[in-house]
Protein backbone atom coordinates (compact mmCIF):
# COMPACT_ATOMS: atom_id res chain seq x y z
CA UNK A 1 0.00 0.00 0.00
CA UNK A 2 0.97 3.61 -0.30
CA UNK A 3 3.43 4.41 3.16
CA UNK A 4 1.99 7.63 3.75
CA UNK A 5 3.84 8.29 6.75
CA UNK A 6 7.44 7.78 4.69
CA UNK A 7 6.06 10.11 1.67
CA UNK A 8 7.58 13.68 3.13
CA UNK A 9 10.61 12.46 3.93
CA UNK A 10 11.37 10.43 0.88
CA UNK A 11 10.08 14.06 -0.83
CA UNK A 12 12.43 16.27 1.58
CA UNK A 13 15.51 13.49 1.26
CA UNK A 14 15.33 13.71 -2.94
CA UNK A 15 14.64 17.55 -3.24
CA UNK A 16 17.62 19.47 -3.39
CA UNK A 17 18.16 17.42 -6.28
CA UNK A 18 15.41 17.37 -7.95
CA UNK A 19 14.61 21.52 -7.74
CA UNK A 20 17.94 21.40 -9.41
CA UNK A 21 16.95 19.36 -12.41
CA UNK A 22 13.58 21.24 -12.38
CA UNK A 23 15.15 24.40 -12.79
CA UNK A 24 17.98 23.47 -15.08
CA UNK A 25 16.18 20.93 -17.32
CA UNK A 26 12.79 21.67 -16.88
CA UNK A 27 11.63 18.50 -15.23
CA UNK A 28 12.75 15.87 -12.77
CA UNK A 29 12.50 12.23 -12.08
CA UNK A 30 11.36 11.22 -8.22
CA UNK A 31 12.32 8.01 -8.34
CA UNK A 32 9.80 4.58 -6.15
CA UNK A 33 7.10 7.62 -5.17
CA UNK A 34 4.24 4.53 -4.90
CA UNK A 35 4.89 1.05 -4.24
CA UNK A 36 4.11 -1.39 -6.75
CA UNK A 37 1.03 -2.35 -4.89
CA UNK A 38 -0.73 1.17 -4.76
CA UNK A 39 0.76 1.29 -8.67
CA UNK A 40 -1.43 -1.69 -9.73
CA UNK A 41 -4.68 -0.44 -7.20
CA UNK A 42 -4.77 2.81 -8.92
CA UNK A 43 -4.42 1.60 -12.58
CA UNK A 44 -7.63 -0.64 -11.72
CA UNK A 45 -9.70 2.16 -10.57
CA UNK A 46 -10.31 2.62 -14.63
CA UNK A 47 -12.66 0.65 -14.51
CA UNK A 48 -14.63 2.05 -11.54
CA UNK A 49 -17.24 4.86 -11.70
CA UNK A 50 -14.93 7.54 -10.28
CA UNK A 51 -14.44 10.09 -12.84
CA UNK A 52 -16.23 12.88 -13.91
CA UNK A 53 -15.74 12.22 -18.12
CA UNK A 54 -14.21 9.60 -20.63
CA UNK A 55 -12.38 10.99 -23.71
CA UNK A 56 -10.89 8.87 -26.72
CA UNK A 57 -7.75 11.02 -27.96
CA UNK A 58 -8.44 9.74 -31.56
CA UNK A 59 -12.19 11.56 -31.81
CA UNK A 60 -9.94 14.97 -30.70
CA UNK A 61 -6.95 14.29 -32.82
CA UNK A 62 -4.81 14.04 -29.52
CA UNK A 63 -3.59 10.98 -30.73
CA UNK A 64 -4.61 7.40 -29.67
CA UNK A 65 -5.68 5.89 -26.16
CA UNK A 66 -8.09 7.04 -23.79
CA UNK A 67 -8.08 9.21 -20.03
CA UNK A 68 -10.31 9.53 -18.15
CA UNK A 69 -10.73 12.70 -15.35
CA UNK A 70 -10.92 11.61 -11.90
CA UNK A 71 -14.58 13.61 -10.26
CA UNK A 72 -14.44 14.99 -6.55
CA UNK A 73 -14.04 13.33 -4.13
CA UNK A 74 -10.64 12.37 -5.28
CA UNK A 75 -9.76 8.72 -4.18
CA UNK A 76 -7.77 8.77 -0.85
CA UNK A 77 -4.17 7.99 -2.17
CA UNK A 78 -4.78 10.72 -5.19
CA UNK A 79 -6.13 13.79 -2.93
CA UNK A 80 -2.86 13.04 -0.62
CA UNK A 81 -0.48 13.06 -3.52
CA UNK A 82 -1.86 16.41 -4.70
CA UNK A 83 -2.29 17.98 -1.50
CA UNK A 84 1.36 17.14 -0.21
CA UNK A 85 3.62 17.60 -3.91
CA UNK A 86 2.14 20.74 -3.93
CA UNK A 87 4.05 22.96 -0.81
CA UNK A 88 7.08 21.15 -2.34
CA UNK A 89 7.04 22.87 -5.91
CA UNK A 90 5.35 26.12 -4.80
CA UNK A 91 8.56 27.92 -4.07
CA UNK A 92 10.22 26.27 -7.24
CA UNK A 93 6.51 28.29 -8.75
CA UNK A 94 7.15 31.42 -7.21
CA UNK A 95 10.21 31.74 -8.32
CA UNK A 96 9.83 31.11 -11.75
CA UNK A 97 6.94 34.04 -11.86
CA UNK A 98 9.50 36.52 -10.53
CA UNK A 99 12.09 35.62 -13.09
CA UNK A 100 9.59 35.73 -15.60
CA UNK A 101 8.01 38.89 -14.96
CA UNK A 102 4.62 37.70 -13.81
CA UNK A 103 2.68 39.43 -10.81
CA UNK A 104 0.46 36.26 -9.92
CA UNK A 105 2.20 34.50 -6.67
CA UNK A 106 0.54 30.81 -5.61
CA UNK A 107 -0.20 30.00 -1.88
CA UNK A 108 1.51 27.68 0.48
CA UNK A 109 -1.57 25.39 0.60
CA UNK A 110 -2.92 23.95 -1.97
CA UNK A 111 -6.08 24.19 -0.68
CA UNK A 112 -6.10 27.81 -1.03
CA UNK A 113 -4.64 27.39 -4.32
CA UNK A 114 -8.12 25.58 -5.60
CA UNK A 115 -10.42 27.95 -3.70
CA UNK A 116 -8.85 30.48 -5.92
CA UNK A 117 -9.74 28.68 -8.76
CA UNK A 118 -13.14 27.63 -8.07
CA UNK A 119 -13.97 31.59 -7.22
CA UNK A 120 -13.11 31.79 -10.84
CA UNK A 121 -15.27 29.09 -12.19
CA UNK A 122 -12.57 26.58 -12.43
CA UNK A 123 -14.31 23.98 -10.29
CA UNK A 124 -13.64 20.38 -12.56
CA UNK A 125 -10.58 18.45 -11.24
CA UNK A 126 -8.08 17.44 -13.29
CA UNK A 127 -6.49 14.71 -11.92
CA UNK A 128 -6.51 11.97 -14.54
CA UNK A 129 -5.49 8.36 -15.62
CA UNK A 130 -4.68 7.67 -19.04
CA UNK A 131 -4.58 3.93 -20.51
CA UNK A 132 -2.78 2.93 -23.35
CA UNK A 133 -2.87 -0.32 -25.48
CA UNK A 134 -0.95 -1.10 -28.78
CA UNK A 135 -0.08 1.02 -31.26
CA UNK A 136 -1.38 4.19 -28.43
CA UNK A 137 0.06 7.63 -28.04
CA UNK A 138 -0.44 11.07 -27.02
CA UNK A 139 0.44 13.93 -29.18
CA UNK A 140 2.81 16.63 -27.42
CA UNK A 141 0.70 18.89 -25.48
CA UNK A 142 -0.03 21.41 -22.62
CA UNK A 143 -2.85 21.04 -19.96
CA UNK A 144 -4.04 24.40 -19.70
CA UNK A 145 -7.91 24.63 -18.37
CA UNK A 146 -8.23 28.05 -17.26
CA UNK A 147 -6.66 31.48 -16.31
CA UNK A 148 -5.40 30.18 -13.16
CA UNK A 149 -2.63 27.50 -13.83
CA UNK A 150 0.10 26.38 -11.84
CA UNK A 151 3.36 25.82 -13.38
CA UNK A 152 4.60 22.43 -12.27
CA UNK A 153 2.21 19.08 -12.60
CA UNK A 154 3.35 15.16 -12.00
CA UNK A 155 2.99 12.25 -14.06
CA UNK A 156 3.47 8.63 -12.00
CA UNK A 157 3.96 5.62 -14.18
CA UNK A 158 1.66 2.40 -12.62
CA UNK A 159 2.90 0.10 -14.85
CA UNK A 160 5.94 -1.91 -15.55
CA UNK A 161 8.19 -0.94 -18.66
CA UNK A 162 9.45 -4.11 -20.94
CA UNK A 163 6.79 -6.36 -18.69
CA UNK A 164 3.41 -4.55 -19.30
CA UNK A 165 3.80 -2.52 -21.91
CA UNK A 166 6.98 -1.61 -24.34
CA UNK A 167 7.62 1.70 -26.28
CA UNK A 168 5.25 4.46 -24.61
CA UNK A 169 8.25 6.42 -23.29
CA UNK A 170 7.51 9.94 -21.83
CA UNK A 171 8.80 12.45 -24.17
CA UNK A 172 9.05 16.41 -23.48
CA UNK A 173 10.47 19.26 -25.91
CA UNK A 174 11.20 22.66 -25.52
CA UNK A 175 10.84 25.36 -27.74
CA UNK A 176 13.18 28.29 -27.37
CA UNK A 177 13.05 31.60 -29.23
CA UNK A 178 14.65 31.89 -32.75
CA UNK A 179 15.58 28.07 -32.01
CA UNK A 180 14.36 24.50 -32.93
CA UNK A 181 12.78 22.53 -30.79
CA UNK A 182 14.86 19.76 -28.13
CA UNK A 183 13.51 16.53 -27.28
CA UNK A 184 14.05 14.67 -23.62
CA UNK A 185 12.74 10.99 -23.48
CA UNK A 186 12.30 10.85 -19.55
CA UNK A 187 13.00 6.80 -18.53
CA UNK A 188 10.97 6.00 -16.14
CA UNK A 189 10.02 2.92 -13.97
CA UNK A 190 6.43 1.64 -11.81
CA UNK A 191 5.90 3.82 -9.24
CA UNK A 192 8.39 6.60 -10.88
CA UNK A 193 6.90 10.45 -10.45
CA UNK A 194 8.06 12.76 -13.28
CA UNK A 195 7.89 16.30 -11.90
CA UNK A 196 7.40 19.16 -14.85
CA UNK A 197 6.71 22.35 -16.19
CA UNK A 198 2.98 22.72 -17.57
CA UNK A 199 3.79 25.41 -20.24
CA UNK A 200 6.63 27.63 -19.91
CA UNK A 201 9.65 28.55 -17.56
CA UNK A 202 12.64 30.61 -17.39
CA UNK A 203 15.78 29.81 -18.27
CA UNK A 204 19.14 32.25 -17.85
CA UNK A 205 20.41 33.45 -20.93
CA UNK A 206 23.23 36.33 -21.14
CA UNK A 207 20.88 39.04 -21.16
CA UNK A 208 19.15 37.61 -17.93
CA UNK A 209 16.26 35.30 -17.88
CA UNK A 210 13.85 34.42 -21.25
CA UNK A 211 11.42 32.01 -21.69
CA UNK A 212 10.48 28.80 -23.32
CA UNK A 213 7.01 26.80 -24.05
CA UNK A 214 7.18 23.20 -22.83
CA UNK A 215 5.33 20.58 -24.29
CA UNK A 216 4.84 16.44 -23.37
CA UNK A 217 3.32 14.03 -24.69
CA UNK A 218 4.19 9.68 -25.03
CA UNK A 219 5.37 7.66 -27.73
CA UNK A 220 3.87 5.05 -29.40
CA UNK A 221 2.90 1.39 -27.39
CA UNK A 222 4.58 -0.92 -29.22
CA UNK A 223 3.25 -4.33 -27.53
CA UNK A 224 0.70 -4.48 -23.94
CA UNK A 225 -0.59 -1.74 -21.93
CA UNK A 226 0.47 1.15 -20.21
CA UNK A 227 -1.48 3.34 -17.19
CA UNK A 228 -0.47 6.71 -16.12
CA UNK A 229 -1.53 8.83 -13.22
CA UNK A 230 -1.59 12.65 -13.83
CA UNK A 231 -1.18 15.19 -11.04
CA UNK A 232 -2.27 18.83 -12.55
CA UNK A 233 -2.84 21.13 -9.16
CA UNK A 234 -5.27 23.68 -11.02
CA UNK A 235 -8.89 22.75 -11.59
CA UNK A 236 -10.45 22.96 -15.23
CA UNK A 237 -13.40 25.72 -15.96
Amino acid sequence: MFEADLFPEQVLHEWPHLEHDVDVRGYAVLPSLVAPETCKMLAALYEQPVFRSHVHMARHGFGRGEYKYFAYPLPNVLAELRARLYPHLVPIANRWQQRMGLDVRFPADHADFLARCHAAGQVRPTPLLLHYGVDDYNCLHQDLYGEHVFPLQVAILLSRPEEDFTGGEFILTEQRPRMQSVASVVPLQQGDAVIFAVHQRPVAGTRGDYRVTMRHGVSRVRSGRRHTLGIIFHDAA
